[in-house]
């Protein structure tokens, strides 16, 4: 019981001066990390002045739980399907800027003369920014609902992803102490594998379990089981050779697609903040205030490496994707900070003893200035774009249009990338599983079977026997699921041509799954028997059970439909996505509440004439558990609606005095399923040539309305219901975004 009284008394020092220098941060509105760093500086070793820290130990091993109780809660954020809504622009812009930092930030350390792996950190620690300092910014700046706002929070996604990617890179790399391409391609292909295994089996488990158990858990109940399953897979990821950052946020990210992951974030929030609160004290512990003055000038290099590279990168990002120059001028200098994620980069490379002391004073330092530097940026990022517009060429400011507009412009999918699209998913998922299943079967049946069995012929037939019948399943599918498409069907029966290649599909697919089962035999049987016994032998099996099979592989394809979709289908509220797609003129949605003293309270739709005096639309009205979705002009606003408005930054700036509307700090990139702006192309694919909007029972279709046209560069906003549609006219909806995707599909 020696140890015990020291770390209580660490623990009340390290809370004590967290308690102190966050209320002082509060006070002056500045983020609440610096106030822990800080606190763990003046508790650390190098201050005299105050108490010291007695047990390091124990509180870096406290420390390390923070770290993942912190990836465990950002996974609760993130959901996998989020990533897949972010869009284009926010991908490329995020794609563009993460590859030219890297670059830079390993460039910088090599001319400070620094070592391949303490500039390869440095590249990887500047790779994200500070959602916290952003959010913040923004909320105070009051622009969290202008168009660029929702590039920036799509873009601050994709780096949360990519720097975790990274961060087993990173880890291979320091155990091998070298770059080899080689070992890198087998550890992203050996991630993205389990990845992938871990997804589909949580996705497949965990909510099914949850939805079963709803009744018996109650919150103490939830955090101890949501808790030892972010430990669990911590455990799983290490054994494996991952780190357990990757764990916790994998765990994270597979519960955020449940219908529990609200509450699940809810009762962690506490755990969170203590164990997070220790982290970043720990951090301040190791702040040398000699280090910091000794380097002050490489502090200086990073900083405006972090500040200007960034700035450069997300701009060019932006403009690649095809944002305005005036957007991308404020997503870039939005970005140009140092994340919360650069401490445990460098923490990284300090536990696994690869990077120089200097590397994690430096970051500090760096992440203290931009922090303070990040909301002038954004302030005066439209007074920045005013003056560089100045100095731009007119010509080049017309290219720069130009392709703006024209990387908005959407072509219609062709059937053969729909048709391949689907045939990739069907062949990937399922060889991804019948893989995981053949080595979780060599792993625990073979030597299982061997140790019960002294016959090791009979061994190895119940083996093959046992392991085939788990995988036939995925093995039909594999085989002989269609895609289930509108595109298929056309190349079928309209083309004759296409048959060929579609054969060639179905027989490639086949020899993909006679590989894995031969693979399967391979280390029990010669290649000769394996082939021409066993293989044929398992698909005669499976085609005289192929209806029972093919029945319980459906059931197994829509439980995990079922559970992947758990949240929009037992939804009560839906919004609109702040990244869905966006329109050539700058509109998108944003989220407003009427305020109870409102004046045009129980007033109709049409009598208040927003959209005539405004140019606005309301996409929704969400009141209590009901959902209004494209709500009719006769409809009456009341106390406390939810509306959905859909405007530029122009126009709703002018609309924001009429409602005295609330910011939810916790909820500023809020996962916002259905609602979307979406664009159609009419075409033959549309079939809409030549109907009116009326005609095209576009707003039945998709419970939404139709806000604009471009035809032949011209724009159309709020056009008649009697305007005819047009060739090649792109049409931009607000409604259900998965009606707008079948009414493309059709």
């Amino acid at each position: 019981m020696g140890h015990l009284p020291k770390l209580i008394a660490d623990l009340a020092l390290i809370l004590g001066a967290g308690t102190v220098t966050t209320l002082l941060f509060r006070r002056l509105k500045q983020p609440l990390v610096l106030g822990y760093i800080i606190a763990g500086f003046l508790v650390g070793p190098h201050i005299s002045v105050f108490p010291t820290v007695a047990d390091k130990e124990n509180i870096k091993t406290f420390a390390e739980m923070g770290v993942i109780f912190l990836l465990f809660s950002l996974g609760l954020e993130f959901s996998f399907k989020k990533l897949l809504r972010v869009g284009g622009a926010a991908s490329i812009t995020a794609t563009v800027e993460i590859i030219v930092i890297l670059i830079l930030g390993y460039a910088v350390g090599r001319w400070m003369n620094w070592s391949f792996m303490d500039s390869l950190f440095l590249g990887g620690l500047l790779a994200s920014s500070s959602t916290t300092i952003i959010i913040r910014a923004f909320s105070e700046l009051g622009i969290k609902r202008q168009r660029f706002a929702g590039i920036v929070f799509g873009v601050l996604i994709v780096e949360d992803i990519v720097v975790i990617l990274l961060m087993v890179l990173l880890s291979t790399m320091a155990v091998t102490q070298q770059f080899n391409g080689t070992e890198m391609i087998y550890s992203v292909l050996k991630l993205l594998f389990f990845l992938t295994v871990w997804f589909l089996a949580g996705i497949f488990l965990l909510p099914s379990f949850l939805r079963r158990s709803s009744k018996i858990l109650d919150e103490e109940t939830l955090l101890i089981l949501s808790i030892g399953l972010c430990l669990g897979m911590v455990v799983l990821a290490t054994e494996i050779g991952f780190s357990a950052e990757l764990g916790a946020f994998v765990m994270g990210s597979i519960l955020a697609e449940t219908t529990s992951a609200e509450k699940i974030e809810h009762i962690l929030k506490p755990v969170k903040d203590l164990f997070g609160a220790v982290f970043f004290v720990s951090i301040g512990m190791m702040i040398d205030p000699a280090a910091i003055f000794e380097h002050r000038m490489a502090i200086l290099w990073v900083t405006l490496i972090t500040i200007f590279g960034k700035l450069f990168a997300t701009t060019l990002g932006a403009l690649l994707s095809g944002q305005p120059l005036k957007q991308s001028i404020q997503v870039g200098m939005s970005m140009a900070q140092i994340g919360e994620f650069a401490f445990i980069v460098a923490t990284l490379g300090i536990t696994l003893k690869v990077t120089s002391d200097f590397l994690f004073p430096v970051a500090v330092g760096a992440s203290a200035i931009t922090t303070f530097t990040t909301p002038y940026f954004i302030k005066y990022s439209e007074s920045v774009y005013n003056l560089i517009s100045r100095f731009i060429p007119p010509r080049l400011l017309n290219m720069l249009n130009r392709y703006s507009a024209g990387a908005q412009n959407i072509q219609a999918e062709s059937e053969w990338k729909i048709v391949l699209k689907s045939y990739a998913m069907i062949i990937g998922t399922n060889a991804f599983i019948i893989i995981a299943l053949v080595l979780a079967s060599f792993t625990f049946l073979y030597p299982f079977f061997h140790e019960k069995f002294d016959n090791l012929a009979l061994a190895n037939i119940l083996f093959l026997i046992v392991t085939f019948a788990v995988i036939s399943p995925f093995m039909w599918a594999l085989m002989a699921r269609k895609p289930n498409n509108s595109a298929y069907k056309t190349l079928w029966l309209d083309k004759k041509y296409n048959h060929g290649p579609l054969l060639v599909l179905e027989i490639s697919r086949v020899l993909v799954a006679v590989l894995l089962v031969g693979l399967l035999v391979d280390r029990m049987y010669s290649g000769r028997v394996a082939f021409l016994v066993i293989v044929p032998v398992a698909l005669i099996v499976m085609f005289i059970f192929s209806k029972k099979i093919q029945k319980f592989y459906n059931r197994i394809h829509t439980r995990f439909l079922d559970n992947l979709n758990e949240r929009e289908i037992e939804a009560t509220t839906v919004k609109g996505d702040p990244n869905a797609a966006l329109s050539p003129w700058d509109a998108h949605l944003a989220d407003f509440e009427v305020s109870p003293n409102a004046t045009f309270i129980g007033l109709p739709l049409v009598d208040l004439a927003w959209r005539e005096q405004y140019g606005i639309n309301i996409a929704y009205i969400k009141r209590g558990e009901r959902m209004i979705y494209a709500p009719s002009a006769k409809e009456r606003l009341y106390p406390m609606d939810e509306l959905g408005v859909i405007g530029t930054d122009e126009q709703l700036q002018a609309f924001k005095p009429i409602i005295d509307y609330k910011i939810n700090e916790e909820d500023e990139n809020a996962d916002k399923d259905n609602i979307a702006l979406q664009k159609i192309v009419v075409d033959e694919h549309t079939l809409l040539k030549g109907l009116t909007i009326r005609e095209s029972g576009i707003r039945e279709k998709t419970s939404g309305l139709v806000v604009g046209i471009e035809r032949d560069g011209q724009r159309i906003l709020n056009p008649e219901s009697h305007t005819v549609l047009q060739w090649n006219d792109i049409v931009w909806i607000v409604g259900d975004r998965k009606k707008i995707l079948e009414l493309v599909k059709d």
